[in-house]
């Protein structure tokens, strides 16, 4: 995918993940969005290769609290 591309995708990914994560977990947005950008979630996400941005807002949300409540993230295997 062009680079440009793929940058608007995660540009419309990252505000629903925190919306979602500020739902769940009561946190105010920069709490939310610096917990987002600094978690091995948001790192994978960032490579294209994963397919990551596949998946939803919800999912993807749900990935990051696991990570910070486990310290692991269980991928979806692809189907």
């Amino acid at each position: 995918m062009e680079a440009n591309r793929f940058a608007g995708i995660l540009k419309m990914i990252v505000p629903k993940i925190v919306e979602q994560y500020i739902r769940e977990k009561g946190a105010a947005w920069e709490e939310a969005i610096g917990t987002l950008y600094e978690s091995r979630l948001y790192a994978t996400l960032e490579d294209e290769e994963t397919a990551l941005w596949h998946l939803s807002p919800l999912l993807l949300c749900d990935l990051l609290i696991e990570e910070i409540e486990t310290g692991t993230i269980t991928f979806p295997e692809e189907q």
